[in-house]
């Protein structure tokens, strides 16, 4: 019998696949007996008791049929049938929310670009050695302590104890530890709000513009999305529709992505406006710790002791997105529904992640790295503007606010379409750069970049705002760009 073994991983695995496809093929026809085990070895030249492993597993996988005194026979199979290719197999959607995902997430799940050489993607982090060691000894100090069960589904209690003195002190939130639940990031307090909260065909408001993330995840749990305007005192309440509406999804901190702090003003109409109208408001704090030129200002919830906003907060700017760790602080009626729906999603986040944070924090550890990566992006931020000074070429307008870790740069000149080039053209030289049009549902009036910075040094932010000006040069000069 010839079999032609693969080479790849033990032998007897080898020679199981070999059996297998010659099965599969129609080389071993059904009913056929094979050789014996010390014939089978012998002609390929391995131990017998190689032979055997593979016979064995595949009389368990039911290929093969062994008798006493009779021998191994192959067992009825359906073979020769090719494998679907991927044009063959059926590619509609399998459900309502896999249809509606799929039409949300039609251009893909995000556009990041490893390997090039100046890479001004939002949300990379400060990379900032010193935290990143204390960070490393806390987990392997949580990793030796931690005990190994399954951990509480709302969090561990030191982090929730943790987060929540944090919030009082820092972010003005009234606040206890069974408030709390700790979530994988603010894309997961995104998913388990729609979950809880939104029926299909229910309205969701949102600004304009705003997180893309928020609105795919909305949409694709059945949401009537409706965008509301935003302007230099952030979120336009008078702009709020009448009639019922279940969630108002908004980021008064640092509206995302036009950096404008939400007016006390504003917040109070936007809470009496859920509670006219039964309205949740999920209010996404996801920098607030990143302003420059005042104190951070107390969260949204802290005006509303009565509340109906469900507040979420994230480790991932401040520390490092590949933590995957934020909070949810919840009114007391919510509670419970997102409480199943985070056990029946994970049952849980990692514990030792979780006892690895409650330790950084108690220990002030975490708000020492804040101090120091709030300093970093405030010069990472002034060297980027000067940058864009000295090498705009005249075809940038660019808007920074006193917060955040990133600036929209407009180019007004251009069409989205020539923006769309103009990036691929960077991209080809070394320079990743995104559009800002996907945060928002109505193309705007001219094209931009959003720019994120914490991730460059001064240094590189110099060298890429210097290649960004070489880029605009030669685009101008091959005519792709018109000169202002």
């Amino acid at each position: 019998m010839h079999l032609k073994l693969d080479q790849q991983g033990p032998l007897y695995r080898q020679v199981t696949r070999a059996l297998k496809a010659a099965i599969v093929d129609g080389t071993i026809s059904t009913g056929m007996r094979l050789p014996s085990s010390r014939d089978l070895a012998a002609e390929l030249g391995v131990g017998r008791n190689t032979v055997k492993n593979a016979f064995e597993q595949l009389i368990a996988e039911g290929y093969l049929a062994s008798t006493i005194g009779s021998g191994t026979y192959a067992l009825p199979v359906q073979a020769n049938r090719p494998a679907p290719s991927a044009n063959n197999v059926k590619s509609e959607p399998p459900s309502d929310y896999a249809r509606r995902a799929r039409l949300e997430l039609r251009g893909g799940v995000g556009r990041i670009h490893d390997g090039v050489r100046y890479n001004f993607q939002y949300g990379n982090p400060i990379h900032e050695p010193a935290s990143i060691d204390a960070w490393r000894r806390e987990l392997a100090h949580a990793a030796s302590t931690t005990v190994p069960a399954y951990p509480p589904t709302l969090g561990l209690p030191s982090l929730r104890s943790a987060v929540a003195d944090y919030l009082r002190r820092r972010r003005g939130v009234t606040c206890v530890d069974d408030d709390i639940l700790i979530v994988s990031g603010i894309q997961q307090a995104l998913a388990l709000t729609a979950r809880v909260l939104v029926d299909p065909q229910d309205r969701v408001l949102i600004e304009e513009p705003h997180y893309f993330g928020a609105r795919q995840i909305m949409a694709s749990h059945g949401a009537h999305i409706v965008s509301i305007p935003t302007d230099d005192e952030g979120l336009v309440t008078t702009a709020l529709p009448a009639g019922p509406a279940k969630l108002v999804v908004v980021t008064p901190g640092n509206q995302f992505p036009s950096g404008v702090l939400m007016s006390v003003r504003r917040r109070q109409e936007l809470i009496e406006f859920a509670a006219a109208n039964n309205c949740w408001i999920f209010e996404d704090d996801y920098d607030g710790e990143f302003r420059f030129e005042s104190s951070p200002v107390p969260a949204l919830v802290s005006l509303a002791p009565a509340s109906r906003v469900i507040y979420a907060g994230t480790f991932s700017k401040v520390l490092f997105p590949s933590l995957r760790l934020g909070y949810l602080v919840l009114p007391p009626q919510l509670k419970r529904d997102y409480l199943n729906a985070k056990y029946l999603m994970d049952m849980g986040n990692p514990a030792v992640e979780q006892a690895a944070m409650a330790r950084y924090i108690a220990s002030g550890r975490f708000e020492q790295h804040l101090g120091r990566v709030v300093r970093l992006a405030k010069l990472r931020r002034a060297a980027l503007l000067e940058g864009l000074a000295r090498h705009d070429e005249g075809q940038l307008e660019w808007t920074a606010g006193s917060a955040g870790t990133y600036i929209i740069a407009w180019m007004p000149a251009l069409s989205h379409a020539e923006c769309a080039r103009f990036i691929d053209y960077a991209m080809g030289r070394g320079l990743a750069l995104y559009p800002i049009a996907p945060h928002f549902r109505a193309a705007p009036p001219c094209p931009g970049l959003l720019m994120g910075y914490a991730a460059m040094s001064p240094v590189e932010i110099n060298a890429a705002t210097r290649l960004l000006g070489n880029c605009l040069r030669s685009a101008i000069n091959q005519g792709m760009i018109s000169p202002r």
